[in-house]
């Protein structure tokens, strides 16, 4: 049996939990689509951006591959998330949005090694919120 199989029901899509899932796939949706487009739109301002931040680090070398990986990742978490939402309200399944939400928590848990790593507490602070609302996400979605 697929272990999944409890991810898909014919639910009513406006129920309150169904729309916690919709209102959290939408916002991880927005945040990760924008943010790796503006990686891919100012690629350069981002690379200058991140060598400033990782000067004093090990990492400054690989910056490109970096980024890369990490505009990846995020385009990855919006489109699943976005996706999600869509197969969550035509078909009542959550799987993608699961996916989605997975996806989130590991571009979140990205940047906030790499914030702790280039000594950038307050933004590392800053993302403790969105990684609490990625795991509220995945649970909700599972």
């Amino acid at each position: 049996m697929d272990c999944f199989s409890n991810m898909c029901s014919s639910s009513n899509w406006t129920s309150p939990h169904t729309l916690m899932q919709i209102a959290v796939g939408l916002f991880f949706s927005i945040l990760f689509l924008q943010s790796g487009w503006d990686k891919i739109d100012d690629r350069d301002g981002n690379i200058s951006w991140m060598k400033i931040q990782f000067q004093k680090t090990s990492f400054g070398v690989i910056i490109p591959v970096l980024l890369s990986l990490l505009t990846v990742l995020e385009l990855a978490a919006g489109t699943f998330s976005l996706g999600g939402v869509l197969v969550l309200i035509w078909k009542g399944c959550s799987y993608w949005l699961f996916v989605g939400m997975t996806c989130s928590a590991a571009a979140l848990l990205t940047l906030f090694a790499g914030q702790r790593i280039s000594k950038e507490y307050a933004g590392a602070a800053s993302l403790v919120p969105y990684f609490i609302l990625s795991l509220i996400g995945i649970w909700l979605a599972a």
